[in-house]
This record gives structure tokens, sequence and C-alpha cells, in this order.
């Protein structure tokens, strides 16, 4: 809880300066440079996800399995392995972003995706960095080195794009979208450079402690870095697949898109640019903001399963992937329902680009139940890679893309829905693998649910709450119109109000409602601490 409590923290910080520095920047480069870097960026993600983003937690489970059974020569020969193989695909992987971007996407964001082409390789050695600290069970170092990364990427993005405009002034505003697009991927390599500087320096002072800890390996026989080498790419693998489908599904949704609204129903190139980047820069980034404590609660507990499970302990390893469910969907659902009924003013204050709040206040509020799905599958993904079912998430995300994809062409193509289908079927994506993830845990791992605490409970919790959030929004916002207030800090009084008040209910009535027990809130850090507290509200 500690531990994923630190990497969550780290998340929504990430998230919350990602979002602040991102409504500067669509001022700068507006939504059609928006729309340019989504279209390079889905793309970058892929080719990211096949080279390098899935290291961290297949080195992080190989190493905590080794560790668990005192093999530290063996872990640190895991290390090694995955350092080397994210330097050489990183190499190719960059090469291909580079020279082959005019095949990857089209003409008008081909120069976007070159300038992302470093960071690929440099984000593979920052990653197998990230695996080892949390294959110890530490996350501070992942947690500071994301919050410095996405405050460097904050800064050249804005920095970048604002002079690279000027650079572009008196030409077309496309040509300036362009070079705007291309200033904010400029950003994201800065950031992965400043990360990967810091976890040098974190591994450079770590070295000691782990060579006293080669020198005290229990093991008697040392694996070949042969077998080393076979054991990591056998556990990236499925690692690297899952997340490569993930994004596949984005960069295929985004494909048939725009191969069916401007090549079939002769939509202009622009405006469907334009409306894919309400979707995708808007849309789909506030809704990522709740999922991302999920991932770092899986980040955190791939270490602790993975040993449990090496140790032959399923009791220890169906409590810990419960609790972790559980923890998960008591922070999805509540996010969800908030998004849901505050979608528009949550929207203004990120992006209060007034021509398009209307739309993506609207595509919001649909996206907002995947916020649940993609959450809990988040988590029963990594217990299903911690337990050595490596497959089963891709699995579940193979049969999931299979059945959107269907889906997405009818309705693009005999529907006038448009970017409205892309939401359709991301809540079909998410829900599919919510679905079949928890039928391969029942079936391997034996774990039975109590759908009242995991689900309905807080459903039901939430819904008072969402009833609450949006009553005491429009009352502050009425209150606060009239007092000479320009309208976005009107509406930034009156969410805050409104999120204050979802908080407070919704934590109130899960206590009262025996969702969250005494037990529960004492496991959490300072819990005792916090019970005190209740009882003196007599909330307990």
């Amino acid at each position: 809880m500690v531990q994923a409590g630190i990497l969550a923290a780290a998340s929504m910080i990430v998230r919350i300066i990602g979002l602040l520095y991102r409504a500067p920047l669509t001022a700068i480069i507006g939504d059609e440079g928006n729309g340019y870097y989504g279209t390079a960026y889905n793309i970058y993600t892929i080719l990211l996800m096949i080279s390098s983003y899935s290291i961290p937690s297949a080195v992080s489970k190989l190493m905590a399995q080794k560790l668990a059974v005192g093999e530290n020569g063996n872990a640190q020969r895991i290390f090694h392995c995955a350092l080397f193989y994210g330097l050489i695909v990183g190499v190719g992987a960059s090469a291909l972003l580079f020279f082959g971007a005019g095949l990857l996407v089209p003409r008008v964001a081909e120069n976007v995706l070159r300038v992302f082409a470093p960071t690929v390789f440099l984000f593979g050695i920052l990653a197998a960095l990230r695996g080892y600290f949390q294959a110890q069970g530490s996350m501070v170092q992942t947690s500071v080195s994301q919050i410095l990364e996405q405050l460097a990427n904050a800064i050249v993005s804005i920095g970048a794009a604002a002079a690279l405009m000027r650079i572009a002034a008196g030409q077309s505003q496309t040509v300036q979208a362009q070079y705007g697009a291309a200033g904010s991927a400029l950003g994201t390599g800065s950031g992965v450079l400043i990360a990967l500087l810091f976890m040098a320096a974190c591994y450079a002072k770590e070295r000691p402690h782990m060579l006293q800890g080669i020198r005290n390996d229990r093991s008697k026989d040392a694996d070949s870095y042969g077998r080393c080498m076979r054991e990591t790419i056998a556990v990236i693998t499925p690692f690297m697949l899952s997340g490569f489908i993930l994004n596949l599904t984005t960069s295929l949704n985004q494909t048939l898109y725009y191969r069916i609204m401007i090549g079939v129903r002769g939509m202009d190139e622009i405006a469907a640019t334009t409306q894919y980047g309400i979707f995708s820069n808007k849309a789909v980034v506030i809704s990522n903001i709740p999922i991302s404590i999920a991932t770092a609660v899986s980040s955190a507990i791939i270490p602790g399963i993975s040993a449990s499970f090496a140790r032959g302990d399923l009791a220890d390893t169906r409590r810990r992937a419960a609790n972790a469910s559980r923890i998960t969907s008591m922070i999805a659902i509540p996010s969800a329902v908030g998004l849901a009924v505050l979608a528009k003013p949550v929207t203004m204050l990120m992006f209060p680009q007034m021509e398009s709040l209307d739309e993506a206040g609207r595509l919001l509020s649909l996206l907002a139940v995947t916020v649940l799905f993609y959450s809990v599958s988040t988590i029963t993904n990594a217990v299903l890679q911690s337990i050595g079912r490596m497959n089963m998430p891709l699995v579940s995300a193979g049969i999931a893309l299979l059945i959107q994809t269907a889906v997405l062409w009818v309705l693009l193509a005999a529907t006038d829905l448009s970017v409205y289908a892309l939401v359709a079927v991301s809540v079909i994506y998410s829900a599919m693998i919510f679905i079949v993830n928890e039928f391969f845990l029942k079936k391997y791992l034996g774990l039975k649910r109590d759908w009242g605490i995991l689900l309905i409970r807080p459903l039901f919790c939430a819904a008072v709450m969402g009833a609450a959030a949006v009553l005491v929004y429009r009352i502050f916002r009425g209150i606060l119109s009239h007092t000479g207030l320009r309208l976005y800090f009107v509406n930034f009084g009156a969410t805050l109000a409104a999120l204050l008040t979802a908080v407070v209910v919704y934590f109130f009535l899960l206590i009262r409602s025996k969702t969250m027990t005494r037990e529960n809130i004492g496991s959490l850090p300072k819990g005792e601490k916090i019970v005190q507290v209740l009882h003196r509200l007599k909330w307990l």
C-alpha cells in the first residue's frame, strides 16, 4: 500500500502537470496542432510499447522472483539482459520512426513523428533502470523520475512550441500547427532524457549495495547470460504484446476513422484531424487521469504477487490480488461518475477553448465509463502476468480488438456517429477485457469475487456522490456568477467546491455502508490516525 501510494501520488502529480501545461500548449498550437501531435504520438506509443515500455514490469517480475529465493546474482544478470534488450530494440524502433515516418502517418504529421524518434532509444535504458528499483519494492526512484520527466516535458513543450510557432509566423495556419506540434514532441524527448540522467545517478549510488548483495548470494548455481536473456525475452514479449495490442487499437481506430471519414464519407482532412484531436487529446487525456492510479497500483503489486507465487503461497497471492482490485475499484468508480456528471466543467478547467468545449465535454461524459473497466483490467492484467499466465492478457486484448474493430467499421460506414463511434468502441473494448480477464482469474487462480463490495456498493455511494456534486456545482456557479468574475474562474470555484463535496460525501458513504471497514482503513498508511479522526467525527 505504501509503495503503491507513492507511485499513485506521483502518477497523479504527473497527470496534473500534464493537464496544466496542456491548456497553454493547446492555446499555442490549437486543435489542429493537437491533432497532428496526437496522430504522431499514437504511432510513437506503439513503437515504444514494442521496444521498451513493458521492460519495467517484466524486469520487476523476474528480479523479484530471483530475489525472493536469494538469487541476487541471477537477478542482476536479468537486469543486464533487460538493459541490453532495451538498447538493441530502441535503436531499431528509433530508426523506423525516423526513416519510415512517411509510411506510418499522414504527410502533415511526418516531421512531428521524426522528432519523437530519439526518445524511443532513451526510454529503453530508462525503462530497465525503473524496473531494477521496482523489483526491490522501492517506487520512490521511479516516482521522482516521472515527476522530473513531466516537468521537463511541460517546460520544453511550451517553450519549443512557442519558439517554433514564431519561426513559422507568416506561413499558413497548417504549417504553423505542424511546427507547434513538433515543439511539443521535442518536450517529450527532453523529459525522458532528464528522467534517465536522474535514474542513472540513483543506480550509481545503489551499485555498492547491489555488489554486496551479490557477494551474499545464497544460490548455488549462476544462470548463464544466455539463459537470463531467454527468460527476459520470454517475459517481456507477452507484456509487450499486450501493451502493443492496446496501442494498436488506438492506432487502428485512428486509421479507420481517417480512411472512412475522409476517403469514403468525404470529410475535410483538417476538420477530421481537428475532431480527432478533440477526442484523443482532450476527452481521452482527462479520462486517463484516474486510470493512471490503477497503472501505479499494478506496477507496485507485481513484485509482491510474483514473490508470493514463487514461494507457492496461493492464499497470499489471492489476498493481494483481491485487495488491489478492491482499492482500485473504490477509486475508479467515483472517478468515472464524477467525470460523467461534471464533464463540461472539468474539461473547461483543463482546456478552456470555448469553440470545442461542448463537444469535448460530451465526449468525456460518454467515455467516463471506460475508467472503471480499464482500471480494474489493468490490475487483473498485472495479476495474471505475475502468476505466470503471461499470455492471458494478450488473449483478452486480442478478443476485444477483433470485436471492437468490426463494430467500429460498421458504425463509421453505416451511421452518422463520426467521432462518437470511437467512444462507443472504447467502451466495448474496455468492457470485453474486463470480462475475459475475470474469467481467467477465476480459472487459473481460483479467485472468487464479492461483487457487492467490488462494484455494487461503491456504485451506490458514487451515484449519491454524483448527485451531490452536481447540486453543489450549480449552487456555487449561480452565486459566483454574480461576483463579476470571468467565466473561467466562476467555473473553477464551482468545480472545486463540487469536487471537495464529492470526496467528503463518497468517503462518508463508503464507511457508513461498511464498504470500507475499520480494518481496511487501519491497513492504510497512517491508518490508525485516520481511524481516530473518524471516531471523533462519529463516522465509525
